[in-house]
């Protein structure tokens, strides 16, 4: 930490601190919770941030922070003497004494201070400064007595650890997760936290827990599926920790985000498989059940992202459904009453731990189609209202993200260049939807291995370009990407379970594995800010019509032989290898910025 005796040493202070580090000016006189300035200094999510008497820049800021720092002194000639942390603004951090009387964050606050005066110039520069909610924190820069014992007796009256381990919750989580796990998980966390173990390694060590707890479903055993439940339940208290833990100590990245989300679909997904594995033993085949549990999960989540994309940032927002599920969030039962309904990722982790331990595979399986099936006509009813009565104005952000999750190959993108687009309120989702239905009932109706489903295939092909050949921008474009992904996953189920071939549907449920890493990849690079995979990977790994007509091919040719197997898993090593080497390679050296999720996935 070093003090500048005036704006001008400041400047200079500044200057001499190397470019990609994030620095902060900090007015002597502060007074507050360390974790006020923890909020406001070292969150990594923000280019810029204040709290009362603090002000934060990452690399990125740091030229709009000397310029509004010259301009602040030109005008105010001499001010109050800051403090400049050369070490960041981790060290800014840690003041002895703190200041704050439930001091919350303005969109344009009145702090007279010179992080205050600079903080206002950023934004008048257009650099915005991110100003965290504080609560009953204190932060604050007395002028006088009086000013001062009110500040230390509003310090010494909250509990700054008290309110660092509540803010470590999940703001919306589930009623599991709320009332069973978060209440100790956040002890766990700051254990975690005390003894320097990263968000990440809590997440791998998740991961490991949950590929155990497949392990051990797969021996098939009463004793194993009892363990596989009670690990599924570690590994998902270890989930809960990890987001908390970063929260906890502000240790937000875009890796972190991605590692959880493809992390927890990885965890249950293997645990399928285990189910499955341990069902065969047992002398029951449950490997269609389990991939149409994953099916089903998958169209659900995608129908959460699209639905999002095309609607966060819509201008002229508004719809009744929506002003009705505001209305009813005033009323507590309702709000947990909803949350419990999606079957969100803490409940449907407890109902597949206790069934597990209990019960067989094939009731595990069975519940879980059950419930994610009513749990899916019920959300996406919802957004269906919600997206018919919203008057919305979609913007080409939120079309390119529709586009991008749509995952249009090669012959997709053919067609759309030289189609028409098609005109109409809802002709685009009514075209995808029609081509779905002209290749899930090809391949469930016509005869197994017919050249009538590979026909059928072309038909998918042409009508998926000309959904895609205009920007989705209408109410209900945002059907566009999941009725891609039902049509694509569901073909693969349905060939495969119809080969009666030996493996197929484990090999199909290995491809589909394959292809759901990749649009979940898809999402979070959105999500990150960074755009969709390049267009080199999507061509290479066929986009969605590419892959289903292929299987329809593959179908063809290699009809009730054991060779339709191994080419299933030929394309599934294939996809996987393709998408993981490029998906590290990206995350790895990604810089996108950091981002947290508040909400609790289904």
């Amino acid at each position: 930490m070093l003090t500048a005796a005036d704006a001008g040493d400041a400047t200079a202070l500044l200057a001499a601190v190397p470019a990609g580090r994030r620095v902060a000016l900090v007015d002597p006189r502060f007074v507050g919770h360390a974790h006020a300035l923890r909020l406001g200094l070292t969150d990594p999510r923000f280019p810029a941030a204040a709290v009362p008497g603090a002000l934060t820049a990452q690399a990125e800021a740091r030229p709009a922070l000397v310029r509004a720092l010259q301009r602040t002194t030109a005008a105010v000639g001499a001010a109050i003497p800051p403090a400049v942390p050369e070490a960041g603004a981790e060290t800014a951090a840690e003041p002895t004494t703190g200041q704050a009387t439930g001091q919350t964050a303005d969109p344009a606050p009145e702090d007279p201070t010179l992080p205050g005066r600079i903080a206002a110039a950023l934004e008048a520069e257009g650099t915005p400064v991110h100003r965290p909610a504080l609560g009953s924190l204190v932060a604050a820069v007395p002028t006088d007595a009086e000013q001062e014992a009110a500040a230390v007796a509003g310090l010494t009256s909250v509990d700054d650890e008290a309110v660092r381990l509540r803010s470590a919750v999940k703001a919306h989580d589930g009623f599991f997760t709320t009332f069973c796990i978060s209440p100790y998980s956040r002890y766990i966390a700051r254990w975690c936290a005390r003894r320097g173990l990263t968000p990440n390694q809590v997440t791998t060590a998740s991961l490991v827990t949950a590929l155990i707890a497949a392990g051990a479903a797969a021996t098939g055993t009463r004793g194993g599926y009892i363990a596989a439940g009670l690990l599924l339940l570690v590994s998902f208290v270890l989930d809960c920790t990890d987001g908390q833990l970063a929260r906890y100590s502000l240790q937000y990245s875009t890796m972190g985000a991605w590692l959880d989300a493809t992390f927890d679909r990885a965890k249950e997904y293997a645990f399928y498989a285990g189910l499955a594995i341990g069902a065969v033993r047992g002398g029951d085949d449950v490997w269609t059940l389990a991939l149409g549990a994953m099916v089903l999960q998958s169209c659900r989540h995608v129908v959460d992202f699209s639905f999002n994309e095309a609607n966060h940032d819509a201008v002229a927002n508004t719809s009744p459904t929506a002003a009705l599920s505001n209305k009813l969030d005033s009323v507590g039962w309702t709000v947990w009453a909803r949350r419990m309904i999606v079957l969100p990722i803490g409940e449907r982790w407890a109902m597949i731990a206790v069934l597990t331990a209990l019960t067989t595979p094939r009731i595990v399986f069975y519940a879980l189609l059950v419930g994610c099936s009513l749990a899916a006509c019920y959300t996406t009813a919802g957004r269906l209202l919600r997206s018919l009565t919203r008057k919305a104005r979609r913007t080409d952000r939120a079309a390119q993200a529709l586009a991008d999750l749509a995952d249009s190959g090669p012959l997709a993108q053919a067609v759309a260049a030289v189609a028409p687009g098609l005109r109409g309120a809802f002709t685009v989702p009514a075209a995808a939807l029609l081509g779905a239905l002209v290749m899930v009932g090809s391949a469930l109706f016509l005869p197994y291995g017919s050249w009538l489903t590979v026909a059928a295939a072309g038909v998918y092909v042409l009508l998926s370009g000309l959904a895609v050949a205009r920007p989705l921008k209408g109410a209900l474009d945002w059907l566009v990407p999941p009725v891609f992904r039902a049509a694509e996953y569901v073909t693969i189920l349905v060939l495969a379970a119809r080969s009666d071939v030996p493996h197929a549907v484990p090999a199909a449920f290995g491809l589909v594995s394959a292809v759901a890493y990749h649009h979940y990849d898809t999402v979070y690079r959105i999500r990150g800010g960074t755009g969709a995979p390049p267009g080199w990977l999507v061509r290479t790994i066929g986009g969605h019509e590419g892959r289903t007509a292929l299987v329809a091919v593959l179908a063809a040719v290699l009809t009730h032989a054991s060779g339709f197997t191994t080419a299933l898993t030929a394309l599934a090593v294939a996809v996987a290898l393709v998408v993981l080497v490029e998906s590290i390679r990206f995350w790895v050296s990604s810089s996108a910025p950091a981002v947290h999720d508040e909400g609790e996935l289904a």
